[in-house]
């Protein structure tokens, strides 16, 4: 009986030692001043189980974090919450010319991200995602291949490139986000819904760059959206298809002076203009005039913009309803 006693209390006792004191749905505290249990985002990422079945908030307190983050693809259902967005900033510089090392080629544009999104039901709020690299090349602040990913009030700051929404079929929903950038710094294939965000020029340039499948049905929709740039800048594109089939609609936005009046380029290829989906509906701002937009873009009928809801655009596998 003793044995038997003594034994159940060791195996109680190996079997708390080896709990991950972690596997729960508390919020973790992120501090880089030290005031918290950790100072940096990815040790509290790290201590997050795998397949999360729990909702779990990671808190970040303002600061400065200079990190390269990746979020993995066995992370689900994570919130990342900053104290203050101007104040709390996830940063980093790579850029797409830098060289690696041991060989003579540039790291390439996919490998500059600050933050790359792997994991499904991410959440961020209240926090600036920048890449600070020099203007020498595509650098990425957010990079993300998850699906459901959900950013509120954040800030995405960089050049060229600055977001790239990274594997198709995977829905993105950005509400009351500052997007700001160079060339194409919105891109990729993804499904993507922007509502009641900044988006800001800082060159003559393409704000987005879509490669949207052709069996996709949606791209990227900006929906009540305010386009803005530099002093100076003038002859800005809202996009260029990066691949034959892009996507994108602008719907109820306010488009700024820099605006061109044909809207949308080709990207040099003629073909593309019966391929690429881009339409506008109810823009209004000195940038919104159709009368000499592109031809072969699209101005949508009432009917037809109505039919474009935020629930028809993210059913391309499943229903998914943000926010509620």
């Amino acid at each position: 009986m003793r044995l038997t006693m003594m034994l159940l209390a060791l195996a109680a006792a190996t079997a708390t030692m080896g709990a991950n004191k972690y596997d729960n749905p508390d919020t973790l505290f992120v501090a880089r001043d030290g005031t918290a249990e950790f100072r940096n985002i990815a040790d509290a990422i790290e201590v997050c189980r795998a397949f999360m079945d729990y909702h779990k908030v990671i808190y970040v307190k303002k600061g400065t974090y200079k990190e390269k983050l990746i979020i993995p693809s066995w992370l689900d259902n994570i919130e990342i919450v900053g104290e203050d967005v101007e104040k709390t900033i996830i940063t980093y510089d790579d850029h797409a010319n830098i060289r690696m090392e041991g060989t003579e080629k540039g790291m390439g544009t996919f490998r500059t991200y600050t933050l790359k999104i792997e994991g499904n039901g991410i959440t961020l709020k209240n926090i600036t995602i920048e890449n600070n690299s020099a203007r020498l090349g595509q650098a990425v602040a957010l990079h993300t291949e998850g699906d459901r990913l959900t950013f509120i009030g954040c800030r995405f700051l960089g050049h060229q490139d600055t977001v790239y929404t990274g594997k198709a079929g995977t829905r993105l929903y950005f509400h009351q986000c500052y997007i700001e950038g160079t060339t194409d710094f919105i891109f990729g294939p993804s499904t993507a819904w922007f509502e009641d965000c900044t988006i800001k020029s800082k060159a003559n340039s393409y704000v987005t760059a879509a490669s949207t499948p052709a069996d996709v049905p949606y791209g990227y929709v900006f929906s009540h959206c305010r386009l803005t740039a530099d002093e100076g800048i003038d002859k800005v594109y809202l996009g260029r298809p990066w691949r034959p089939y892009a996507y994108t609609l602008f719907i109820n936005c306010e488009l700024g002076k820099h605006i061109v009046p044909a809207g949308w380029h080709n990207w040099g290829n003629k073909d593309n203009e019966t391929t690429a989906r881009y339409m506008e509906y109810g823009n209004t701002g000195a940038g919104a005039d159709a009368a000499n937009r592109a031809p072969w873009s699209k101005q949508l009928s009432k009917k037809e913009a109505a039919a474009i809801t935020k629930e028809r655009v993210f059913a391309v596998s499943s229903v998914w309803k943000p926010g509620e």
